[in-house]
């Protein structure tokens, strides 16, 4: 996908400036300009330029319509409450849609308590913006998706909260080469049906196969509800994840199944690439909400085709 200027309805529909340089709304000055800084490498002209990237025009439409004005606006302390200011108008017409017709990361936040919303909401963030601006064409789906979050965190709290939570991170910044991934039967993963968990397991294996990642995803989920201490599960939806070029989550899920197996041969294979050592650890609540994250995500995340072969 590439063109010279941005759809109006991306333009009229993305006036939320912390959705689009995804960042939460509770972000301070000195994570506004961090962020901005990262994403000026990874979008501005000069970069895609010199590596003849195919979305060059589209990369150069969002750094200047809607990842500059985004910046100029909020590193300015009073155009910032203008910002919260609007963005809580919408929270309030968007708490008066019905629950069933909100999305389902909304009804997830909205379920939750206080504190697992605050926790599940500062991760979401994260893991979003990880991936927010890797494949243009989805940037503005998943720009959606944090606006969605921002406006049910800001209904959850009144007018006058502050910034006393800081963000917490299940993710780090990971750069990983495209890696050729391979299934091989034999010896990274053996399907035998033992159980329902087993079954489940079974299922996702075909599903990569078929790179059929979204269903994959829901497979690995079940098999981790049900035997939550089986590191096959982890370390493969890691692969999907991967395969997937969702790196963070990635990240995550193979770190998990070394912790549970430093002996799991799936998982060995890729840590190097992630760059994770056999003897991380992985935070249970980091792990609980990866888990969250991931259901939401495999709503609209599924690609048209992987930039790796199987």
């Amino acid at each position: 996908m590439s063109q010279t200027f941005l759809p109006p309805k991306w333009l009229e529909q993305l006036c939320d400036p912390y959705a689009v340089l995804g960042i939460s709304v509770i972000a301070d000055n000195r994570q506004i300009l961090k962020r901005y800084h990262s994403l000026a490498k990874l979008l501005h002209p000069d970069r895609h330029a010199k590596n003849c990237n195919p979305d060059q025009e589209l990369a150069t439409a969002i750094f200047s319509h809607l990842i500059n004005p985004a910046y100029e606006q909020l590193k300015h302390q009073d155009k910032r409450l203008i910002a919260i200011a609007m963005l809580r108008s919408q929270a309030k017409a968007f708490e008066q849609k019905p629950l069933s017709s909100q999305s389902p990361i909304a009804q997830k936040v909205i379920e939750m308590s206080t504190p697992q919303a605050e926790l599940f909401y500062e991760e979401a963030i994260t893991c979003y913006a990880e991936d927010q601006y890797k494949l243009l064409e989805q940037f503005y789906q998943v720009t959606q998706q944090i606006n969605t979050l921002n406006l049910v965190y800001l209904r959850l709290h009144k007018p006058d909260f502050r910034a006393t939570q800081k963000a917490l991170s299940i993710l780090s910044e990971v750069e990983v080469k495209p890696i050729e991934l391979t299934l091989n039967e034999k010896t990274d993963v053996k399907p035998v049906v033992t159980n329902y968990a087993q079954r489940h397991y079974q299922r996702a294996i075909e599903y990569v196969r078929l790179a059929k990642w979204s269903l994959a995803v829901q497979e690995l989920r079940d098999a981790i509800n049900l035997e939550p201490n089986n590191s096959e599960y982890y370390a493969l939806l890691g692969l999907v994840y991967l395969k997937q070029k969702f790196i963070g989550m990635a990240r995550v899920y193979i770190r998990q199944a070394l912790k549970l197996n430093p002996q799991n041969s799936l998982a060995l294979k890729y840590a190097p690439g992630l760059k994770i050592q056999s003897c991380e650890s992985t935070n249970p609540k980091s792990m609980a909400t990866a888990m969250s994250i991931a259901a939401l995500l495999s709503r609209f995340t599924q690609r048209k085709g992987s930039l790796v072969k199987c």
